[in-house]
């Protein structure tokens, strides 16, 4: 059972240049991806346990995104093994803890700029573009926004560049299948009370949606 409103948890500038770029898919070795989609790793490649219940999957696109934190340390480890360990922390604190059938978010970008398939069935809706897996990231949102969790807690600190770069393009993606324009990226604490997601990347969210605009601009 999914219950959006219990306590977030509390579990639980670092690399630039070509890091960054790699993590932000504008770096792609071996074969293009499909048109325009950025590295996004599935629940089957990082170790996902199945959802505890049945999830549903909505006839529908998301008409917004919501940023949120995970509110867990400020790792300096900015490896995909600790990304992918991240993602599974994250989905058995929701589970075990929270008492929710899956993670509760759709999406996980970690501090290297990884990106993470969260909820079950989140990348395959996305690629389709007119269906959202209804998610437990914030009540009265859950069956419209895809929640994006950054992992890190950005009360007094901003993400590193690799992290912010790789939200960029994810955010451009997700707003092209959807239709989604960049005013509707928004805070987890615009629909919800919570800090989430940090006062510093809270007061950023301005120029996330002029950044994606301008990744859009270029599409």
């Amino acid at each position: 059972m999914d219950i959006g409103h219990l306590p977030r948890r509390a579990f639980l500038r670092g690399a630039a240049g070509m890091t960054a770029a790699a993590a932000a898919g504008l770096l792609l070795p071996g074969l293009a991806r499909a048109a325009g989609e950025p590295r996004i790793y599935s629940c089957a490649e990082w170790g996902a346990r199945p959802p505890a219940d049945p999830l549903t999957t909505l006839d529908h696109p998301a008409n917004r995104i919501l940023i949120h934190h995970i509110d867990c340390p400020n790792s300096t480890d900015y490896s995909l093994e600790h990304a992918f360990q991240v993602a599974r922390d994250d989905q058995a604190d929701h589970i075990d803890n929270n008492g929710w059938s899956d993670t509760g978010q759709h999406f996980t970008v970690s501090r290297g700029g990884y990106r993470m398939e969260g909820r079950h069935g989140s990348l395959d809706a996305l690629r389709s573009g007119d269906k959202i897996v209804r998610a437990a990231h914030c009540p009265g949102q859950n069956d419209n926004a895809i929640g994006i969790e950054n992992e890190g807690t950005y009360m007094t600190v901003e993400p590193p560049e690799a992290q912010w770069s790789s939200l960029v393009v994810f955010c451009a993606y997700i707003c092209t299948q959807y239709g989604i324009p960049v005013e509707e990226i928004k805070g987890h604490r615009d629909y919800y009370n919570t800090d989430c997601p940090g006062d510093k990347l809270y007061a950023r969210l301005p120029e996330l949606r002029s950044d994606v605009a301008a990744q859009l601009s270029t599409r």
